[in-house]
């Protein structure tokens, strides 16, 4: 399928789609053309990208993740030995930005309540 398709069947933006492609994370074959053609498979793999995405990975990450990474219904389980020991670090690294956005919030919240209760939402 060329990218427009691609861009319907995913919802992902042709722009994204080249990102990935940028990223290491996607490899349709190209026509003589130039054109890009990407197959059913690309389609889960976008998927996938797309969830890891959402759990806060950066693509460099992803990139290691993805070869390793199988569905598993509607989420993805990991395949790789290491792989559970690397999320566990990633996951790690989004609980420290939790908590210092948290952090930063609290501030945000005293510096609030210290000024005039009129402009207080």
């Amino acid at each position: 399928m060329r990218i427009g398709e691609m861009v319907h069947r995913t919802g992902v933006s042709e722009r994204l789609l080249r990102y990935y492609e940028e990223q290491g994370l996607l490899a349709p074959t190209r026509l003589p053309s130039g054109y890009r053609v990407y197959g059913e498979a690309d389609v889960d793999t976008v998927r996938r990208i797309r969830i890891l995405l959402a759990a806060g990975l950066p693509t460099v990450t992803i990139a290691q993740v993805l070869p390793c990474v199988r569905d598993d219904g509607p989420t993805l389980a990991p395949v790789c030995p290491d792989l559970v020991a690397q999320l566990r670090r990633e996951r790690e690294r989004i609980t420290h930005a939790i908590e210092n956005l948290r952090a930063s919030q609290g501030i945000l919240d005293t510096v609030i309540a210290a000024g005039p209760a009129a402009s207080k939402d």
